[in-house]
């Protein structure tokens, strides 16, 4: 809700206020804690996020402004990163046909090979961080309590 300059603005209960820390630390921690992990394989959480996205996508490709919208990155970020990816032969780059514009990403076999090794481990990891601590109604709860929001986010995000 946006707050005019000249009203008080909305402060945050004590309830409120904890309950916005807890998600914030949540949020840091776990991803910090499952990027330790990837690290061991060789992997940034970035990595890992693009590298999931492309698996799923039909014929391990995607344009670059839809891999950057389903990955929350802005173009550049995404662009420097898929560099980076480039260069230890995880992804390539191709143009696409009709559309001197517009690239896809596209999954190399050594990057299909990469997300197959490390899809197990990372999967025990976040079982052990975040899901087996949580009961199966929980999960549900907070399937439940954040999917209004992310809905909410994204049509900001695609208005941009």
């Amino acid at each position: 809700m946006l707050v005019e300059n000249n009203s008080e603005p909305r402060w945050l209960s004590d309830d409120e206020q904890q309950a916005w820390r807890a998600a914030l630390n949540l949020h840091k921690l776990l991803l910090r804690q499952l990027d330790r992990d990837l690290h061991a394989d060789g992997l940034s959480g970035h990595d890992y996020e693009i590298l999931v996205a492309l698996s799923e996508a039909p014929d391990r490709r995607m344009r670059m402004t839809e891999l950057a919208d389903a990955t929350s990155q802005s173009r550049s970020r995404l662009s420097h990163q898929i560099t980076r990816m480039e260069a230890r032969d995880l992804v390539r780059r191709e143009e696409c046909e009709g559309d001197k514009r517009g690239t896809w990403a596209v999954l190399s076999d050594f990057g299909m090979a990469t997300i197959e090794r490390v899809a197990p481990r990372h999967v025990e990891s976040v079982r052990r961080h975040y899901l087996d601590h949580l009961s199966p109604a929980q999960q549900d709860e907070i399937r439940t309590a954040y999917q209004p929001i992310v809905e909410y986010l994204r049509k900001i995000r695609d208005r941009d």
